[in-house]
């Protein structure tokens, strides 16, 4: 009975960590995409950007492009010194670190119309330290045992809840 309960409890673990996902947001939606009549401030402060988030840039690469940047070039709306260009019109970025990063359009006037976008990165909850990348290698906390090689679980909401009270109906 006690093998069966801890089997169970390592499952309903599993299972929660399973389902604790990166979320993805497109810029400027759901009004808009990157484009000059989105106010990306708006848009950017009412969301929370966390470490292995990503951001998507929908756009047509003839008439816009991403261009990663510093502050003071964000400020200033320069383009002379990019971090990284994107230019696909289907950007992907993973936001691995927390802090603040700095998008804007490099075709000219667009950044100084508004096409320019500041994500703040904070810690999720289970962070330590800020600016620390995030992934696999940079957790401290060991995995979970699997229970076996022939068991996949993919439990959310109400599985995960009958889980979770199959192993409190043990106990």
């Amino acid at each position: 009975m006690a093998v069966t309960r801890n089997i169970l409890l390592s499952v309903a673990a599993m299972a929660i960590l399973s389902t604790a996902s990166a979320a993805i947001y497109n810029v400027g939606e759901p009004g808009g995409a990157w484009d000059l009549g989105t106010n990306y401030n708006t848009w950017a402060s009412s969301r929370n950007f966390q470490p292995d988030d990503q951001i998507v840039f929908k756009y047509s690469p003839q008439a816009h492009d991403v261009l990663e940047v510093s502050k003071a070039d964000y400020d200033s709306c320069s383009t002379a010194t990019p971090i990284a260009t994107l230019n696909s019109g289907n950007d992907v970025i993973a936001l691995n670190v927390t802090g603040t990063h700095y998008f804007i359009c490099g075709f000219p006037g667009h950044c100084a119309g508004g096409m320019k976008v500041k994500i703040d990165v904070m810690p999720s909850s289970s962070s330590s330290s800020p600016g620390l990348a995030s992934g696999p290698s940079a957790s401290n906390a060991s995995p979970p045992t699997p229970v076996s090689a022939d068991i996949s679980v993919e439990a959310t909401g109400f599985g995960l809840a009958v889980l979770l009270a199959v192993a409190g109906l043990m106990a």
